[in-house]
């Protein structure tokens, strides 16, 4: 265990034993941490249980008891509910102690702050910019010192330095708007893909028409945001105010390319996207243009829930609506995608790399505009995706929690019976494309 003066008694608290921060205290406790930890009161016994072996992690009744006991206290909670908790019980949090967020989202959760703890408290957040299944090692960990001295901050570096991640050092804003960049764009896509297949009732994987390495990306990642809870979502697109021009501009550009498609406008359609891909792609936007490919051939090939698959069916052209929707929103908002690798989540590197394979693959993108014009193919699958990108920005925009529940969980319930595979395999997906990022 990494030391500072008084380690062997310092405390660390967490508030919100979801996901995440079970990975957390299962993490710190393994590297000689002490820890304090508790959820809602109903979930006492059931957790107690959970960490019955865990001789390092203590499960206490509620917050008021985490808060006064720890030297460092993370809340992890979901960000729609991050201002009630910490108004519950910031107040009872120990003189001089450490108080940070894992939430996704760093606005709501550093207003919470400020309004809700005492002002003797130093604030520093973190966010890991990956899932709770995904090995955090090499993996982007943002830290904000917010209201902090330099020995507090020193100490959540080397607490938070046993997960083996990289340290990216942001501030609230700046991590908003990375996350945006990166992350809110990314998911409106895969949860538009889901609402299209549900609207159509159709599984992707049992047709022929969605076979290849692209395709697969975009049904095990759909499959893989579907199984999870839908509040990690919605609260970084709702509560992220660098979020909604985003997303509202995705669903604009998938409805004009959608429209320019409808209408047989070839040439309009060809120059806006290569328009797009030389802001995005070209050399003077991006140096990285010139590196090897974020998917190697074939990675991501073998990853396939279709039977046709391993029929050696070959893939079926595709105007792959979404993948120039994407570029052309970057495009419009002057996002070049690779500024941003080093706060990038696995599922966005992915993405990046499909994205990237279409656009610098030779005659792949020529191919894409001539079926998205001639070619009536996915054309049901192309209007409800496109019907699905505007419901999500409309929902973003009104701010409707509520709502964007509901649409989550209906097509959560449609693909439910197909998650246990999809999530192993999605895994391996990423595993394979981190594994290969290393050689």
């Amino acid at each position: 265990m990494a030391t500072f003066p008084g380690a062997e008694d310092f405390v660390i608290g967490l508030i919100g034993m979801g996901d995440m921060g079970k990975m957390y205290a299962r993490r710190l406790s393994s590297a000689g941490w002490r820890i304090m930890a508790c959820d809602r009161e109903d979930k006492y016994d059931e957790l107690v249980a959970e960490f019955a072996n865990h001789k390092n992690i203590q499960i206490l009744r509620n917050g008021h008891l985490v808060s006064r006991a720890s030297n460092y206290i993370i809340y992890s909670v979901e960000a729609a509910a991050i201002s009630r908790v910490v108004a519950q019980y910031g107040p009872s949090t120990r003189l001089g102690a450490i108080v940070g967020g894992q939430t996704s989202c760093k606005d709501p959760e550093i207003k919470a702050f400020e309004e809700h703890l005492p002002t003797d408290v130093d604030i520093v957040s973190c966010h890991s910019l990956h899932g709770p299944n995904v090995d955090p090692r090499d993996q982007p960990l943002v830290l904000i010192k917010h209201r902090a001295s330099d020995a507090s901050f020193a100490k959540v570096e080397t607490v938070l330095r046993c997960l083996g991640s990289k340290h990216v050092y942001l501030t609230a804003r700046e991590h908003d708007r990375i996350t945006a960049d990166t992350q809110a764009v990314t998911h409106a896509a895969f949860l538009s893909m889901g609402k299209a297949w549900h609207a159509n009732q159709q599984f992707p994987w049992e047709g022929t028409r969605y076979v290849g390495g692209i395709e697969n990306v975009k049904i095990n990642l759909m499959l893989r945001i579907y199984a999870q809870k839908w509040h990690v979502y919605a609260g970084l697109a709702i509560l992220n105010p660098e979020a909604h021009k985003q997303i509202n501009q995705f669903a604009k550009s998938t409805t004009e390319l959608f429209y320019l498609m409808l209408e047989g406008r070839s040439a309009e359609l060809r120059e806006r996207v290569y328009a797009a891909k030389e802001k995005v792609f070209g050399r003077e936007a991006s140096p990285k243009w010139g590196d090897k490919p974020l998917l190697p051939d074939g990675v991501v090939d073998r990853f396939s829930l279709n039977a046709n698959a391993k029929n050696n069916a070959p893939p079926m052209p595709n105007n792959h609506l979404s993948l120039l929707a994407m570029v052309d929103c970057w495009s419009a908002l002057g996002i070049v995608p690779y500024d941003h690798m080093i706060c990038s989540t696995p599922l966005f590197r992915l993405w990046l790399g499909v994205t990237e394979h279409l656009f610098r693959t030779p005659g792949l993108l020529d191919e894409s505009l001539r079926v998205g014009i001639e070619d009536n193919t996915f054309r049901r699958d192309d209007l409800q995706f496109t019907i699905a990108a505007s419901g999500w920005a409309e929902c973003v925009a009104l701010r409707q929690f509520e709502t964007w529940r509901e649409r989550f969980a209906v097509t959560q319930k449609f693909f439910e019976p197909r998650f246990e595979g999809a999530v192993e395999m999605g895994q391996a997906m990423i595993k394979a494309v981190l594994e290969s990022e290393k050689e």
